[in-house]
């Protein structure tokens, strides 16, 4: 994910700063999604997400197996 956000921010020519603003995160939310922090809020990660049209949700480890 870290790769995925950075890069499609780099595509959309903005700073961390400015993608953050245009996401409604806190600076720090960007560039701990970036630098592959693993201890995130999933609200906040979806509002990044949400700029580029995807979301994280829980998937049930049952339909896994299937």
């Amino acid at each position: 994910m870290a790769a995925f956000v950075k890069q499609r921010r780099k595509e959309a020519d903005l700073t961390q700063e400015e993608f953050s603003e245009r996401a409604g995160v806190a600076l720090t939310v960007i560039r701990k999604i970036e630098q592959g922090k693993t201890n995130l809020n999933m609200e906040k990660v979806n509002l990044v997400l949400q700029m580029f049209g995807h979301e994280l949700a829980p998937v049930d480890s049952k339909s896994l197996k299937e």
